[in-house]
């Protein structure tokens, strides 16, 4: 599966003008009215990298190692520290092992964020 940043050719540490200009790039290359399907997957690249919050966001839930310092390193490269604390994260992850607590606490730390 490509991430985000391959489908929209740019670096992850790529500003939020880069990236929009490579978005633009794609649906120049990609209008939605004759390519949906390859738009559909551009613009979801786009929304889920197209700031901070969003990368973050991305980052948290995107990473395929279960190590939770792996975790928190790969985020807080985004600037998650700044958007989200340890323990939210961490308190994230516990409720992801039991999925009915993680639908109830996913809501409430993406509003903090």
């Amino acid at each position: 599966m490509k991430t985000p940043y391959a489908i929209l050719e740019v670096a992850e540490q790529a500003t939020d003008g880069e990236i929009k200009q490579a978005y633009l790039q794609k649906v120049k290359q990609f209008p939605p009215d004759h390519y949906h399907q390859q738009f559909q997957q551009i613009h979801q690249a786009y929304q889920a990298i197209k700031d901070t919050s969003s990368r973050t966001k991305t980052a948290l839930f995107t990473v395929q190692e279960a190590d939770f310092n792996a975790l928190l390193d790969h985020a807080f490269s985004f600037g998650a520290a700044a958007a989200i604390s340890a323990d939210q994260i961490e308190k994230l992850l516990r409720a992801s092992i039991d999925e009915n607590l993680f639908k109830i606490e996913l809501p409430d730390t993406l509003k903090t964020l």
